[in-house]
C-alpha cells in the first residue's frame, strides 16, 4: 500500500475512533436486538488478528453526523476474533444510517496506523477527494422497520 493510501487510511481511522466523551449510547452486542424492529446486523470479514478490541459505531446518514465527533448514536465494543465476526446494532428508526468499524488490535484505546484497522458500510475506497472520510452519501444505507444485514470488510496498512 502506498505512504498516500496510508496515510489516507490512517485520517480514517482517526475519525472513527472516536472517544469516550461522545454522546452516544455505548451497548453490548446483543445479537437477540436484530431479531425484529429498525436495526443491523453487521457482518465483519477480515479480521487480522484476535488481539485487542473491535468497535462498531453507528450514524445517522448525514452530512452533519456521520464521522463527526460525539454524534455517533451506537457503539458496540468486543473482543476481536480474527476472521469473520457478527455485531448487532439497533437504530433508533427507520431511516439512513452509516456504520465505522474498527479494530484496535492491541486495545490500547488509541488509533496506531500502522497496526489498526478499519471498514465502513458499503466498503467505500479511500482515495485523494475524500481525504480518508468517505462521503455520507457512499457508505449510507436504508433501514426500514425489521433488521437488515450489511457486510464490512476490514482494511490494513
Amino acid at each position: 500500500m502506498s505512504k498516500f493510501v496510508s496515510g489516507l487510511l490512517a485520517a480514517a481511522l482517526l475519525t472513527a475512533g472516536s472517544t469516550a466523551e461522545a454522546m452516544g449510547r455505548v451497548i453490548p452486542n446483543d445479537l437477540s436486538n436484530c431479531r425484529s424492529g429498525p436495526s443491523t446486523l453487521v457482518q465483519i470479514d477480515g479480521i487480522k488478528t484476535s488481539s485487542g478490541k473491535i468497535r462498531v459505531q453507528s450514524y445517522r446518514g448525514t452530512s452533519a453526523d456521520w464521522l463527526e465527533k460525539g454524534r455517533w448514536l451506537a457503539r458496540i465494543e468486543v473482543p476481536a476474533r480474527a476472521g469473520s465476526m457478527t455485531v448487532c446494532v439497533p437504530l433508533p428508526e427507520a431511516g439512513v444510517y452509516g456504520i465505522a468499524v474498527r479494530h484496535d488490535v492491541n486495545g490500547n484505546g488509541k488509533t496506531d496506523i500502522s497496526k489498526d484497522g478499519g471498514g465502513m458500510s458499503n466498503n467505500p475506497g479511500i482515495n485523494i477527494f475524500n481525504l480518508g472520510k468517505p462521503s455520507y452519501k457512499k457508505t449510507a444505507f436504508s433501514v426500514g422497520d425489521a433488521p437488515r444485514t450489511i457486510s464490512i470488510t476490514m482494511k490494513y496498512m
